[in-house]
């Protein structure tokens, strides 16, 4: 059609992070390890990962850098650290800083769950599942925050990408093997998103949440065998798989990319419709 302009800019690089900064918790293992392999395949500069298990850090650490398909230069750095501790967090942001001024993506993926009855779930877990997994996300974004505002604008923004759950969105499990603290503690994570979305997108820094379902990762490896395993998951889920690892990486090297700046405080369920199955009669 004539006069009508459909140039979008730069668009065959739009997923492109070149250049990119990131940080990543919870990284020596699980989704903070697939994730900092697709940053880095998709051209982070530096990946930073954190947990407290050095010799995981260490092991992860080696993988990341053997890549092959890594920018030339580009690399991983390993900070042990344990993010349910804010002195932690705050040794974590002045190492960092030691090698770099600025990030531009931080996904703060460090969590832990615990299933028990009803009657038997204990204070004490009660209290470490929502330190490590709402407490511990604020203070980390908050002791990053200088870093990552340092460069961010609001056409070429810094992003905040929070590790919540399905079972942030509706119920989690129940009986024998309740998830209340996990279940409510990713709900916490989800509003937390959603208040720094508010806070922090006039600084240059977005905020999503993503929300998935059932993968093939450790933390999740006893909850699914209590669900009759992978092949009964697939059936109860309307697009007939489970979560791969290339799924996570996926929306988050969408979440860090161009493509997604203008999209700030969402919770995005990356579960092929298990939700909504769930409620079906």
């Amino acid at each position: 059609m004539a006069g009508v302009d459909v140039h979008l800019t730069d668009f065959q690089n739009i997923f492109n992070l070149e250049g990119k900064v990131a940080v990543v918790t919870g990284g020596s293992r699980g989704f903070g390890l697939q994730v900092a392999s697709g940053l880095l395949q998709a051209g982070c500069s530096k990946i930073y990962i954190t947990s407290r298990d050095a010799q995981a850090c260490e092991e992860a650490l080696n993988a990341l850098n053997a890549l092959p398909c890594r920018r030339p230069g580009a690399k991983a750095i390993a900070v042990p650290a344990d993010c349910s501790m804010v002195s932690e967090l705050d040794r974590l942001a002045a190492k960092v800083a030691e090698t770099t001024d600025h990030i531009d993506i931080l996904f703060a993926n460090a969590g832990a769950t615990w299933g028990a009855p009803f009657e038997k779930t204990a204070p004490d877990t009660f209290s470490k599942v929502m330190d490590l997994n709402v407490k511990s996300v604020f203070y980390t974004v908050q002791k990053l925050e200088p870093l990552l505002k340092k460069n961010a604008t609001n056409g070429d923004p810094s992003r905040v990408i929070v590790t919540a759950s399905i079972t942030g969105m509706g119920l989690g499990t129940l009986g024998q093997n309740a998830t209340y603290a996990y279940s409510a503690s990713k709900a916490a994570a989800i509003h937390l998103a959603k208040n720094l979305a508010v806070d922090l997108g006039p600084r240059g820094i977005i905020t999503n949440a993503i929300c998935p379902g059932f993968f093939p990762t450790k933390m999740a490896s006893g909850l699914v065998d209590l669900q009759g395993g992978f092949e009964a998951l697939r059936q109860e889920t309307p697009n007939r798989r489970v979560g791969q690892p290339e799924d996570i990486a996926g929306l988050v090297v969408f979440l860090s990319s161009r493509a997604s700046r203008h999209l700030n405080g969402a919770a995005i369920a990356i579960d092929g419709g298990y939700i909504l199955n769930k409620g079906k009669l």
